[in-house]
């Protein structure tokens, strides 16, 4: 101990205050961070990033983050326009923009913006039915950003974006939404079998027309489906000619007897 006390004794006394001074007045402030500085109780400055010197005793500092912050909001109940009970919840990005203002304006901004969102969450809620809230959830999450931002704003908070996570709704409301839409995919399906029975009903007055002006071809047009008929069924079938085609066959055949 003796030996100790001597080299501490050995010591110049005032290097070693400048060395302590140095190391309690020299801060290092990151690039995504900025310091807010208070002299003897009252803002003076906002420093950063790289080096920072403070006096000692006089001035004290409070780091502030830039970077932008995800917040998730909680679910809460609310009650859409058309008086549908729903749980939500929804994702806040939010940043900093100015320090000074953060600090000394609000006490924990994170948390502050947070109670904001969920005031605004369920008034902008509120102010929309069921099916804006569940097919149009971008621009719920634009007026829940808007209202948000609103009052954030003389804080140095800047809120970037707003998203509906999730949406829940009675199960009695959901049985609703799935019958109406079944009746919806019926409702289609039911319109394309019409308009493809139109379009054949067309095609088939189409053919008739084009057939009632050659008898001939009515005639090769019914033995055609007779032919099929029996292919398909694999039975004998007796078919009645009528006599114009009786008349034109004898006509060939003696035709071709007299030629030979």
């Amino acid at each position: 101990m003796s030996y100790l006390q001597d080299f501490l004794n050995s010591l110049p006394f005032w290097p070693f205050i400048l060395l302590v001074l140095v190391f309690f007045s020299v801060k290092i402030v990151n690039e995504y961070q900025r310091v807010v500085v208070f002299r003897l109780g009252r803002f003076n400055r906002v420093a950063g990033p790289g080096i920072v010197f403070i006096i000692p005793a006089l001035e004290w500092i409070r780091v502030v983050d830039l970077r932008t912050l995800t917040t998730p909001v909680a679910q809460q109940e609310t009650i859409t326009r058309d008086n549908v009970p729903a749980k939500i919840n929804a994702v806040i990005w939010s940043k900093i923009t100015d320090p000074a203002r953060s600090i000394i304006s609000v006490v924990d901004a994170p948390y502050a913006v947070v109670q904001v969102a969920i005031t605004a969450l369920r008034n902008v809620i509120g102010r929309h039915s069921l099916d804006e809230v569940l097919k149009q959830q971008d621009d719920v999450g634009n007026d829940l950003l808007l209202s948000i931002d609103k009052v954030t704003e003389p804080w140095g908070i800047k809120v970037e974006r707003v998203e509906i996570k999730n949406v829940e709704i009675p199960e009695s409301m959901q049985r609703s939404m799935a019958l109406e839409a079944e009746a919806v995919r019926e409702k289609r399906a039911r319109l394309i079998k019409a308009d493809a029975e139109f379009e054949a009903a067309t095609k088939l007055a189409e053919a008739s027309e084009i057939i009632s002006r050659n008898p001939s071809a009515l005639e090769l047009r019914r033995m055609q489906m007779i032919a099929e008929v029996g292919a398909e069924q694999n039975t004998m079938t007796i078919i009645m000619m009528p006599t114009e085609f009786v008349d034109m066959a004898r006509g060939i055949a003696k035709h071709m007897t007299t030629n030979g």
